[in-house]
């Protein structure tokens, strides 16, 4: 008579022989899906960043998403597959965990774009200023935002707020603004808040200084006067970045709603969300949270290497299988350097806290061996 923790063994051990399975076929899919998009009725996956600064541990931040451009909640390692340099990890080894961002001590930032132009003047920006304080009051302590106003400076825009924790003093900035534009430069601005996210310093390893994600908010009725850019040459800019910096766009107008559809192929085009606001513009408070609610629901997950210090960069492959047990699948890639941390004592401590968490395989094999073949595979 078979035990029942051996039949649950089995179990998992098939659900991950399918999403193996799955996982070698993906690229003639990849192709037709491309990565990290939902199919129609589907769900999806994109890896923005992957630190191996903790080597020999390498931490690989993800953001997931179902049909609805909404997060996959209550990921867990039985429904995660982690493949290195084309070689399937054994999840009975115990040599990787996922978490979510939300109870980790990183940071995410994010810049509000506010059009401040004439035709925005009474409730609409009210409205916005009240939804873009709503956000920042929904924050965790050490995520951190910038703000740009749409206005009629040399630039297009004007820089209202660095990068700042405190919600006081953002608040007090974003009540200053005041809607007299007479032209939006919009994709002068967005560009400019795009450019804060990809050149802002990244911070220190551990504790709340290390920013992992930056993203775009874009409070506007779509129209662009005179940027010295054009859609096309920002939607390029976009399709053409390492690192992805999704813009979240909430469309509203008292009068003409025709330019919506640049800020809906702006967000499509950066793995961000369009909402239609429209009139109704007390939805923006909801839709805010909402925000926040997915910049705090990415994971975090973390895998000992077993490949030697080289200096190279190494292919790996992340799957989830959602639901678990499900069949369904999506995967997304990436690549790490095997190096060796400096030593300083910071590093040291936070590897040390990782030893204890993830211990080294006695035989360092952490891959999963089909039955009747060695360890190589042979």
């Amino acid at each position: 008579m078979q035990r029942p923790h051996s039949t649950y063994r089995m179990a998992r051990r098939a659900r991950w022989v399918v999403l193996l399975l799955a996982l070698l076929a993906a690229p003639l899919l990849a192709q037709g899906l491309g990565y990290g998009f939902a199919a129609p009725g589907g769900y999806g996956l994109k890896i923005y960043r992957a630190d191996y600064s903790l080597y020999p541990f390498v931490q690989v931040y993800l953001r997931s998403f179902d049909a609805d451009m909404q997060p996959l909640v209550n990921l867990n390692e039985r429904n995660i597959g982690l493949m290195v340099k084309g070689r399937p990890y054994d999840p009975m080894k115990r040599q990787y965990g996922i978490q979510s961002i939300r109870q980790r001590e990183e940071a995410t930032r994010s810049v509000l774009v506010i059009d401040a132009s004439q035709s925005m003047a009474g409730r609409p920006f009210e409205e916005t200023l009240r939804a873009a304080v709503g956000f920042i009051e929904s924050k965790r302590p050490q995520d951190e935002v910038a703000v740009l106003a749409i206005r009629d400076t040399k630039e297009g825009y004007e820089l209202v707020s660095q990068f700042e924790r405190d919600e006081r003093i953002l608040a007090r900035r974003i009540a200053d603004i005041r809607p007299d534009g007479l032209q939006t430069r919009l994709y002068d601005s967005v560009g400019a808040a795009m450019q804060l996210c990809g050149m802002s310093a990244q911070g220190s390893i551990g504790g709340g200084s290390y920013v992992v994600s930056c993203s775009v908010l874009v409070f506007s009725d779509g129209r662009d006067e005179g940027s010295s850019i054009s859609r096309d040459e920002l939607m390029t800019r976009i399709s053409n970045m390492q690192i992805p910096i999704p813009i979240y766009s909430l469309a509203y107008s008292r009068t003409n709603p025709d330019f919506f559809r640049n800020l809906e192929a702006l967000s499509k085009n950066s793995f961000g969300i369009y909402y239609l606001v429209g009139e109704t513009t007390d939805r923006m408070q909801r839709i805010v949270e909402e925000i926040q609610n997915i910049l705090q629901s990415d994971y975090v997950v973390t895998f000992r290497s077993y490949t030697p210090v080289d200096g190279e960069r190494h292919a790996f492959k992340l799957g989830v299988e959602y639901p678990s047990g499900s069949g369904k699948y999506v995967y997304d890639d990436g690549a790490f350097e095997a190096i060796q941390p400096p030593p300083f004592p910071q590093i040291q401590d936070l590897i040390g806290r990782l030893n204890q968490k993830i211990p080294a395989l006695p035989d360092s094999n952490p891959y999963w061996s089909q039955p009747g073949m060695d360890a190589a595979g042979q």
